[in-house]
């Protein structure tokens, strides 16, 4: 007798790494997602799948000054929460770029918590195309989404932002017709949703379903007691009815879910007429209860109820660690490579560097093909020119090598391998010139935990030789760096250094911190000359957790030029 053929599994998150705030469609046959990018640049990443389960990188939209310029965006800030749509033949995005954050207060604090944010919206006829110069839509709150009415009407929706003491900060939910034709909001604002009592509402989504309008809402802050809420109405203005469980989703309370923070959510439809619903998550460290992979993304599927209301499959609202695929063709795309050796004249996709939109002035893959040249500029942690190059972290263990040449000759010029989440939380492996020790290793570390953060190892003097070999070995919160000179083995640093500081949750909790850690090479130089470092190659290799990470070699050793 035949046996019935297993059903595939979607394994969670479906983005790994920094990819929170998720916004998805289905167009014909493809499945894309947009994800928040904040100070690094390009804007927006948007990544493609045909089966739900395999999913690959395809484009970054906001990719020029006319678009986006983050000069002088604190950490955390810059762009917000994309909202991805399709109608009229075009690709629709909408997205916060903010300015200015203040600081974290309660939603009905008893000073003012002024910040900007200001929405726009671009469009496009391809998905990876040149997308149109962004129209300016509204600085009332966060968060915006286009909702594209049956009727061909166009409306914005964004969370209302009160800065008013004593007020709620997370006012309720705006809606407002948008013209395409006009390219402007008309009519009234009007708000449609207060929210409930676990507050901080925002991260608006409708649906229109047999005649309701479905409104999806984040709640309860992107901590840990994040959640997804679901409320209807007849009219789009509402009144709003509430799900008869509040929320649909949420890991709060729930310490045994593996996928914590669970919260601002989408909903996509395949063509069979499954729901599957997106959402960020995160995944803390066993031992320090941090995530340091940030928010990510995963996704889960859904069923509609006889009384017409959204509930996950088992109806128990927890996130889980993996889901049933819809029976789709699997569609899987090539491994990126481990190994980067920089001989195109364009940055992999996987690389993103910090804020400007004029990445000439930092770094070349032309001046000497075959190398990644950075030049020195702002001190690590500048919120204008930083010459930082980097990709997100992924795995909670993982190693990661480069070699540089580089001739420093004064202690303001440093260049290196960093692993990085913002100006106040990295550590950093650099090399750099002293008037007694000459050329030398060291790393210094911003621990945000501390009254003094800045912490600097020992000096290293090293060989007189121009290229060295950088590594570092991360074992969830486990960071150890080593370098080498020549055919010279591997030399550790004192360590290990704490890699758990790469996380939303260490330091205050009142500044923003919404990204995530990355790890790259990056050049300074203080002085003001421009002094610049030539990196030969970059790799990273996700890998099993080892007792004794000195024992094994990176990945790229054995062909390194």
């Amino acid at each position: 007798m035949g046996t019935a053929k297993a059903q595939a599994r979607i394994q969670n998150p479906i983005l790994r790494g920094f990819n929170p705030d998720p916004s998805v469609i289905r167009v014909g046959d493809d499945y894309y997602i947009a994800t928040s990018t904040f100070e690094w640049y390009p804007g927006v990443q948007i990544h493609h799948s045909r089966d739900l389960v395999h999913w690959r990188l395809l484009a970054r939209p906001l990719d020029r000054a006319r678009l986006l310029d983050l000069g002088g965006t604190p950490d955390s800030c810059g762009v917000w929460a994309p909202c991805l749509s399709y109608a009229d033949g075009l690709y629709y995005l909408v997205y916060t770029d903010v300015k200015r954050y203040g600081r974290t207060t309660q939603p009905a604090g008893s000073g003012a918590s002024m910040r900007d944010f200001h929405n726009y919206l671009v469009t496009c006829p391809s998905i990876d195309g040149t997308w149109s110069d962004p129209v300016y839509l509204n600085s009332s709150g966060f968060d915006p989404s286009l909702f594209h009415d049956e009727d061909g009407r166009k409306y914005l929706l964004n969370m209302l932002w009160d800065h008013r003491p004593g007020r709620n900060r997370f006012a309720g939910i705006v809606a407002q017709e948008y013209s395409a034709g006009r390219q402007a909001l008309v009519g009234e604002s009007r708000v449609i949703f207060r929210g409930t009592a676990a507050g901080f509402t925002e991260a608006p989504h409708v649906y229109k379903r047999r005649g309701y309008y479905y409104l999806l809402t984040a709640e309860g802050g992107t901590g840990w007691d994040h959640a997804v809420t679901m409320a209807r109405a007849r009219t789009l203005d509402g009144p709003y009815e509430l799900h008869p469980e509040g929320h649909i989703l949420t890991s709060k309370g729930r310490p045994d879910a593996a996928l914590q923070r669970a919260g601002h959510a989408d909903l996509v439809e395949t063509r069979t007429g499954e729901t599957y619903m997106v959402y960020l998550c995160g995944r803390p460290l066993p031992n320090r209860g941090r995530c340091t992979l940030g928010r990510e993304t995963a996704i889960q599927r859904m069923r509609w109820g006889g009384d017409g209301w959204l509930r996950t499959e088992d109806g128990q609202g927890v996130p889980q660690p993996d889901t049933p695929a819809p029976d789709l063709p699997p569609h899987p795309f090539p491994p990126r490579p481990e190994r980067e050796d920089f001989d195109e004249d364009r940055l992999p996709v996987d690389f993103q560097w910090l804020r400007s939109p004029r990445p000439e002035e930092l770094y070349s893959l032309t001046e000497r093909p075959g190398f990644l040249r950075l030049y020195g500029r702002e001190s690590l942690g500048s919120l204008y020119r930083q010459s930082l190059v980097a990709r997100r972290q992924q795995a909670e263990c993982y190693s990661a090598a480069t070699a540089v040449e580089f001739s420093p000759d004064c202690y303001q010029q440093m260049a290196g391998l960093v692993c990085y989440y913002n100006g106040s939380k990295y550590h950093y492996l650099y090399i750099s010139h002293d008037e007694v020790l000459g050329r030398h290793v060291r790393v210094m570390s911003c621990l945000p935990d501390r009254a003094q953060p800045d912490v600097f190892s020992e000096p290293v003097p090293i060989a007189d030789v121009l290229r060295v070999h950088l590594r570092v070995e991360v074992d969830y919160e486990r960071l150890l760096f080593a370098f080498r000179c020549g055919g010279l083995d591997w030399q550790w640093l004192p360590g290990p250094f704490d890699a758990s500081v790469l996380s939303d949750e260490a330091g205050p909790q009142w500044n923003p911190n919404f990204t995530g850690a990355f790890v790259g090479m990056c050049c300074q130089d203080m002085s003001g000359s421009g002094r610049h470092a030539d990196f030969d190659y970059f790799t990273y290799r996700e890998r099993e957790y080892r007792i004794s990470p000195e024992k094994g070699r990176p990945e790229g050793e054995a062909h390194g030029r």
